[in-house]
C-alpha cells in the first residue's frame, strides 16, 4: 500500500490498524491465499511494507529533505528549540519514525 498523503501520519492508531486490515484481506483474495496463513509471512513473501513501515519511512524521507535543505530557516523548523504545539493530541511528522517503535 502506498501512502503519499502527509496527514497520513497524523492519523489514529485505529485508523491505521483498518488500513492494515485492509491491504491483508486484500492480499489474501488477490492471491488466493489460504486464511492459517500469517499476514507477516505475506508480507515478507510479497515483498509489501505495512501502512506503519510506510509512514515510518515517509517520516525519514521528510527528516532528510529537513536537513538538506537549503534554506536556513526550514532546517531551524527541526531539533531543539524548534516550534512545538504541544495543545493538539496529534503527532508531528519528525515523531512518526518513533511513533510505532514505542510499543
Amino acid at each position: 500500500m502506498d501512502i503519499r498523503h502527509s496527514a497520513m501520519g497524523t492519523a489514529s492508531h485505529s485508523n491505521i490498524e483498518i488500513l492494515e486490515r485492509f491491504q491483508s484481506k486484500t492480499m489474501r483474495a488477490m492471491f488466493n491465499i489460504p486464511p492459517h496463513i500469517s499476514n507477516k509471512y505475506i508480507n515478507l513473501d510479497l515483498n509489501l511494507r505495512t501502512v506503519k513501515e510506510e509512514i515510518e519511512n515517509y517520516s525519514k524521507n521528510y527528516q532528510t529533505r529537513l536537513d538538506q535543505h537549503i534554506n536556513q530557516l526550514v532546517t531551524e523548523l527541526q531539533g531543539e528549540g524548534s516550534l512545538r504545539y504541544s495543545r493538539l493530541k496529534r503527532n508531528s511528522i519528525s515523531d512518526l519514525a518513533i511513533r510505532f517503535a514505542e510499543k
